[in-house]
């Protein structure tokens, strides 16, 4: 039985194709979820917040993530608004991790306790 080469090689290269073809496929066809950080904020020290801030958000983008609001002005519907608000998201769960266990996060925490007084909270979001 003669097999021919051309043949075999076509047959493997469709079987690859086939197969990464698909692998991406389900790649996409898993949704992440967008974890975003709720701060609510009063600041303390205003130049202070403000180093802090600028670095945080050197920090924040390096680690996949953006601001949704930063401060803006606050209106209540119902009950007393924090002064200060603001919200950011990472892409998943990792990136917000990735934020969080960074070595310049641990400076900026310091920082941030003697500039201002936080609630904050992760809140996972609504699958992509």
């Amino acid at each position: 039985m003669k097999i021919s080469y051309k043949a075999l090689l076509t047959l493997l290269v469709g079987i690859s194709l086939g197969g990464a073809v698909i692998q991406g496929l389900n790649a996409q066809g898993k949704p992440t979820v967008p974890v975003y950080i709720v701060n609510e904020v009063e600041v303390i020290d205003q130049a202070g917040f403000k180093t802090y801030a600028d670095r945080q958000e050197v920090l924040i983008k390096k680690n996949g993530g953006r601001y949704i609001i930063r401060g803006g002005k606050v209106t209540a519907l119902d009950g007393t608004p924090p002064k200060r608000f603001t919200v950011y998201v990472f892409d998943s769960m990792e990136k917000m991790q990735s934020w969080q266990n960074d070595p310049a996060q641990k400076e900026l925490m310091a920082m941030r306790s003697k500039a201002a007084k936080f609630h904050s909270f992760a809140v996972e979001g609504i699958p992509n």
